[in-house]
């Protein structure tokens, strides 16, 4: 069982969907079922409605799941397993203050040296705790083992025990830490690997802690994706436009090329352009590179150019508000031009919008309007050309830019001979 995890908490950005893209790949791959787990337990920071926004951006990229799974609908197992850390006294009350921590950690910090909590409450006797009123946390005592992790990116990861300290599992309002959530909903879920960001490295050693000191014996599998970089070779925030995948859609970047792009960057693989499907017969969690990398918009026009391309006649139409397989040729000529499906429906909009003439066209362009909209239907462009030419008076010179305006919007572009083929069945819709 693979699981992708993601909070409702804001916008999908582009390495969470690069995580849900490997899972699933995998999943199909191991013939395993994929999970969606909505981590939602940090109700101050949730959204309404971000949540489905997560489903319909998973369904949108063809990205199957078996179920969706709510963290908080796991409450009641977090606080089972919480007491029993505390029975088997693998966990113990802390009552040190926020305050109090916080102080510790600016001491820490002028003595340059990592903070570690002290296990200040560790040892408490019982009576100590039974009739403490102040708020607690709960923290699992640390580990007494080295922890190996198996990283099918990074290599065999291994953590020393004072690497890790006794850290908080469950908050003063008992809500579970996201740690000892994950650790526990990893258990009931029986996931065999999380493939996740670079970002949850450390969590990941807590995790396989938990998961030890509930004696759960089954080894979870681990691959860490590397960071993705900006223009700047900083690490994308949300400052970034191209960090949000809502953004790249309405700027009109296919699924199925951003899918493309975000499995070919950092990774080795047999071809630049293809599908999710084709990808599941070669990727390889080995092959994908340890180090960051960068995203480059302008690799992303191209593959997406590519998918444009690769779409039949009628579908490319759909895209720039038409049904019809005549304007899915006349898109695919622009795009020679431009590279997005916003690009490519300006283009096609500009033909059949109210042309805005310039002055020094405005006399050929009136004369030739009215042929045109009074002209016989002609197949081929050269008889149109000429019909055209002959009931105006009009020579070359003077002909040929005013026409192109007329038909397309614009002073210069592909050739209006090639667009006629696909234009001529409009010509009453484009010359008003």
């Amino acid at each position: 069982m693979l699981r992708f995890a993601s909070s409702p908490t804001g916008d999908m950005h582009i390495g969470n969907l690069r995580v849900a893209i490997f899972n699933y790949i995998v999943s199909k791959q191991r013939n395993e079922d994929l999970i969606i787990r909505i981590e939602d337990t940090d109700k101050e920071k949730n959204i309404y409605g971000k949540d489905q926004e997560i489903l319909d951006l998973l369904s949108l990229f063809g990205i199957e799941y078996s179920q969706v799974i709510y963290q908080s609908q796991n409450a009641r197992f977090h606080t089972a397993m919480a007491l029993q850390l505390i029975h088997e006294k693998k966990a113990f009350s802390c009552f040190c203050s926020p305050e109090w921590l916080e102080k510790k950690k600016k001491e820490a910090k002028i003595l340059k040296k990592a903070y570690i909590y002290d296990d200040a409450c560790a040892n408490l006797p019982a009576e100590l705790v039974i009739d403490n009123t102040s708020p607690f946390t709960i923290r699992i005592k640390k580990s007494e083992n080295q922890i190996i992790i198996k990283d099918y990116i990074k290599g065999e990861v291994s953590f020393k025990p004072n690497d890790i300290d006794s850290f908080i599992i469950m908050r003063q309002d008992k809500t579970p830490t996201n740690d000892f959530a994950s650790a526990v909903d990893d258990m009931l879920s029986n996931i065999s690997l999380v493939i996740r960001g670079e970002d949850c490295v450390d969590n990941t050693p807590r995790e396989a802690h938990i998961r030890d000191s509930l004696n759960y014996n089954k080894k979870i599998e681990y691959a860490h994706l590397s960071i993705i970089l900006n223009d700047n070779g900083k690490k994308m925030s949300k400052v970034d436009a191209a960090f949000s995948v809502k953004w790249l859609l309405a700027e009109g970047y296919l699924p199925s090329a951003i899918i493309n792009y975000l499995l070919l960057i950092g990774n080795k693989t047999p071809c630049e352009i293809f599908t999710i499907e084709d990808s599941i017969q070669w990727f390889n969690l080995e092959n994908i590179s340890k180090s960051p990398t960068r995203f480059d918009i302008n690799i992303l026009k191209h593959i997406n150019r590519e998918h444009l391309k690769n779409l039949d006649s009628k579908e490319l139409s759909r895209y720039v508000g038409f049904a019809d397989s005549d304007i899915g040729e006349l898109a695919r000529i622009y795009l020679d031009e431009v590279a997005t499906t916003l690009e490519l429906k300006s283009k096609i909009k500009s033909i059949f919008a109210v042309k805005l003439i310039p002055e020094k066209f405005k006399k050929q362009s009136e004369l030739m309007s009215k042929v045109i909209i009074t002209a016989p239907f002609f197949e081929e462009y050269n008889d149109f050309k000429n019909y055209i030419m002959k009931e105006t008076g009009l020579k070359e010179k003077d002909f040929f830019e005013p026409l192109r305006i007329l038909l397309t919007g614009a002073e210069d572009g592909p050739d209006v001979a090639e667009l006629y083929k696909y234009l001529k069945n409009y010509i009453g819709e484009i010359v008003k």
